[in-house]
């Protein structure tokens, strides 16, 4: 703690939108409430806080950093690293820290085949040169130095010792708050929790919709169907993470008709998210024969962004496999 009483926070943003700094000013009214708790040493997204900063503080002098954002490049590495000294708690905070989110989507390529769609062959793209991002380049000035991009994406603890984990995309306010509280009352759950979501339900306990036995002959992409409002989603074909997700989070895409997608991580008990959608797809599957059965689920368009969209680096694939490595 400060000298003042106040808890010492530290926030930092990786690889990762930017929705984790919103939802932290989403708090509305409250973020006063954690002015009046926390002092703020670290937040280069809202103030002018520079590296430096960091490294010159004592370890282990701020009491808790919210770390969001993937790890993408070194410089998110290495600030994991340094952070990690800097805090008595780490947290993970958001999908992209806590599981990769959607830049793990980019574990489907490598680095090389990254560069060569994002600075050549879009059809955005105005290179003609071909220029490449290079990790260092001789100026008049001096030698400038950039961050190594990395061939897979991995979550937060996958390169650091992580104390809790906050999922979302981004978090909810209401749930930012219970761990804020919780910090700040000194009852948080043993190292390693999932805080600010259920420990033992799934988005589908927290969804209104009417659930029957599940038979589905044809799946829907969300724009091709306008649900009913009444029964569940994955009832009229349309593939709803809800079955493999936490709650915690409102069930605020179905809540809308909108089918979830996962962001809150896998439910209580589930090793690995996306093969726990794929089973509760495979039971609704309602075919008389091995090829109808295939002809479903080959209406599933984007298999690996449909069943991992938030959590391929944290699953058990983790990334395609790069060729002769």
């Amino acid at each position: 703690m400060a000298e003042n009483g106040k808890l010492k926070l530290g926030l930092y943003w990786a690889a990762s939108c930017g929705g984790c700094e919103i939802a932290i000013v989403e708090l509305r009214e409250k973020i006063l409430d954690l002015d009046a708790a926390a002092e703020i040493l670290f937040w280069p997204c809202a103030m002018d806080f520079k590296y430096k900063d960091v490294e010159a503080m004592p370890d282990k002098h701020m009491d808790v950093v919210l770390f969001n954002g993937a790890i993408r490049s070194s410089e998110n590495e290495e600030m994991a690293h340094l952070l990690r000294e800097k805090a008595k708690v780490l947290v993970a905070f958001g999908s992209c820290a806590h599981e990769g989110c959607i830049p793990g989507l980019s574990n489907l390529f490598d680095r090389e085949s990254t560069f060569e769609r994002v600075y050549l062959t879009s059809e955005s793209v105005d290179n003609p040169n071909g220029y490449l991002p290079q990790t260092s380049y001789q100026m008049p000035e001096g030698e400038v130095h950039i961050p190594t991009f990395y061939n897979t994406v991995k979550t937060l603890g996958q390169v650091e010792d992580v104390d809790y984990y906050v999922p979302g995309c981004p978090p909810q306010a209401p749930q930012i708050w219970a761990v804020v509280e919780a910090i700040l009352g000194g009852n948080l759950p043993p190292k390693g929790s999932v805080v600010g979501a259920s420990p033992d339900k799934t988005v589908c306990d927290e969804c209104e919709y009417e659930r029957k036995e599940k038979c589905v002959q044809k799946f829907y992409r969300p724009h091709e169907i306008i649900p009913d409002g009444v029964s569940c989603l994955f009832d009229q074909g349309i593939i709803c993470s809800g079955p493999a997700t936490r709650a915690g989070c409102g069930a605020l895409c179905t809540s809308v008709g909108m089918p979830c997608r996962g962001c809150y991580g896998p439910a209580p008990n589930v090793e690995d998210q996306g093969a726990a959608l794929l089973s509760a797809i495979a039971s609704v599957v309602d075919a008389d024969t091995e090829e109808e059965a295939a002809r479903i689920v080959a209406e599933v368009v984007d298999p690996v962004g449909t069943f991992y969209r938030f959590g391929l680096p944290a699953s058990m694939l983790h990334r395609k496999k790069l060729e002769g490595r």
